[in-house]
């Protein structure tokens, strides 16, 4: 952590991290919903909290900054989950075989 400060790279960790964290959900998105559906909708809003609760109470900037770029990536998965129920019923993306999706809305 020193060597972050020293040479004046927070802003450059955080960046990183955050396009890794982003991109590590996008497929949590995708096989969550493949697996299980959008009933692990739970799961994103508890982990979600539970970082931007932590970014509350971790004191060092870098660790609560990427706490709670983690929390608002589980809360916009939540929307996502939705809407990736959505892409699979207009065909863009593969169906699981058990389960049942919905007519895709006409807009």
């Amino acid at each position: 952590m020193d060597f972050i400060s020293q040479y004046n790279l927070t802003g450059l960790v955080i960046g990183v991290a955050t396009f890794l964290i982003i991109g590590l959900f996008h497929p949590l998105v995708i096989k969550g919903e493949y697996r299980f559906g959008v009933k692990i909708w739970w799961v994103f809003l508890l982990m979600g909290v539970a970082a931007i609760a932590a970014s509350i109470a971790v004191r060092q900037i870098l660790w609560s900054t990427l706490l709670a770029v983690w929390g608002a990536s589980s809360l916009w998965s939540i929307g996502e989950l939705f809407e990736q129920r959505q892409r699979v019923a207009k065909g863009w993306f593969p169906k699981n075989p058990a389960r049942k999706y919905p007519e895709p809305r006409k807009k």
